[in-house]
């Protein structure tokens, strides 16, 4: 009976592992995090660059909602469309790889063999496993340390064209409640940007802590970036309004 294959590795203290489902679920979130960061960014900026071009609160309420409807639609449909050719490009490699192990198994069998060699495995040893690996579960052996593939993990274009619409919408949502504020429009202003940057801070840190990295830096880097594409936005809406003489 085929002993079954081991599907996690203990880490070490201090270290992360993340493996098939579990790097799956991870790459989602942190595609969550970015496209909430996105809708911040791109529905602030563009409320702002209206605000430069010196409209009034109601030219940036429809600014914003449509910034909002638009980009968490773009979003979407960008993702389904790239992740629906990822997916089929995926089929494809495991399409390719049952064809060569029903008709060449000798040299599937050198070719794992081989690639355990190149992680510093000797001959001999390499391809004990490469026979053993592939005995248990050939298609498994080749997906994961051939084409990097989890064949049992493929992903879902409906699934990441969901996650990009919920997040760049509930990213967006936040400088466009501020923007319904009933103030001056340079209160409205002000209060976006400060929103965005609170809102930027919390995604530049919840990012950094789902890779492991240094959480300063790269608040610190999300919230320059998200500011400095406001400003821009707004320099432009500023030199429109110049332009017009409005």
């Amino acid at each position: 009976m085929a002993n079954k294959i081991r599907q996690s590795v203990t880490p070490h203290p201090g270290e992360q592992h993340q493996l098939g489902g579990e790097q799956s679920k991870l790459n989602w979130l942190r595609a969550g995090v970015l496209g909430a960061n996105d809708g911040i960014v791109s529905v602030a900026g563009t409320i702002i660059g209206v605000a430069g071009a010196g409209s009034n609160i109601r030219a940036l309420m429809v600014a914003g909602f449509a910034a909002l409807a638009a980009g968490a639609f773009s979003m979407a449909g960008g993702e389904y469309v790239s992740v629906s050719t990822q997916r089929d490009t995926e089929r494809a490699l495991l399409d390719k790889e049952r064809w060569e192990l029903k008709n060449c198994w000798d040299d599937e069998v050198d070719e794992l063999a081989q690639i355990y060699e190149t992680k510093g495995i000797s001959p001999a040893t390499a391809r004990t496993a490469a026979l053993e690996a592939m005995h248990t579960d050939a298609l498994y052996a080749h997906a994961t340390d051939e084409l990097g593939l989890d064949p049992n993990e493929l992903i879902n274009p409906w699934s990441a064209a969901f996650s990009s619409f919920v997040s760049f919408t509930t990213g967006g949502l936040i400088p466009l409640l501020f923007a319904l504020l009933p103030i001056p429009a340079v209160g409205t202003i002000i209060c976006i940007v400060m929103a965005a940057a609170l809102a930027l801070c919390l995604t530049g840190l919840v990012s950094a802590k789902l890779g492991g990295a240094d959480w300063h830096k790269a608040v610190v880097r999300n919230v320059c970036m998200g500011l400095g594409t406001m400003l821009f936005a707004w320099l432009v809406g500023l030199v429109f309004n110049t332009a017009t003489g409005a």
